[in-house]
């Protein structure tokens, strides 16, 4: 991990697999484009624990991708570096070191922050001033080879008491999606 030296806040964490995990998507087809089911499970994502935004995140080197995004006004970009820019849509792509799947995917654990304000080392994270999100909710997709592939998440400009059961449902909807990926890479989907 990396500190900024004018504000010593923690800054996204250096990522290792990022290299094995880009050869690995590449090998399930996955990381470079939308795909209508994991569009799909992103909406069971703000349906079941009723986040105005959720995504399907696949982290390379140098950005995020999210294959499955779902918007409160459903609409995507994919050529824009900020979520909020261009035509008025959410951009499927975003810098590595916004927001806080980097974080998810190099610790491998789930994270809950009811409200990012609260932790001084993700309150100064560029997402929290230029798209306004206050609450963060996301778990990692390890595949069963051991990769952490990417997440599931879910954001809101508000806080959001997730709590345990948050967590719960976070981990749980990170496995079921991991069996549905299991299912296309075995062909029985």
């Amino acid at each position: 991990m990396t500190y900024d030296p004018t504000g010593h806040l923690l800054l996204t964490p250096v990522d290792r697999e990022a290299p094995a995990r880009v050869r690995r998507l590449r090998q399930l087809g996955f990381g470079d484009r939308p795909d209508p089911a994991f569009d799909d499970f992103a909406q069971k994502l703000a349906e079941v624990t009723g986040a105005p935004y959720s995504m399907v995140n696949f982290i390379d080197e140098n950005k995020q991708f999210f294959a499955g995004l779902h918007t409160p006004g459903g609409t995507h970009t994919g050529t824009h570096a900020d979520p909020g820019a261009g035509s008025g849509g959410v951009s499927r792509f975003m810098a590595r070191d916004h927001g806080y799947c980097p974080h998810v995917v190099v610790r491998r654990k789930a994270l809950v922050l009811e409200d990012v304000c609260d932790y001084p080392r993700f309150a100064g994270n560029p997402v929290v001033d230029e798209i306004g999100i206050r609450s963060y909710l996301g778990a990692p997709l390890i595949d069963r080879t051991g990769m952490a592939l990417g997440t599931i998440c879910v954001v809101d400009t508000e806080p959001r008491p997730w709590g345990r059961a948050g967590l719960e449902t976070i981990k749980s909807l990170a496995a079921e999606l991991i069996g549905q990926i299991h299912r296309r890479e075995d062909g029985r989907i």
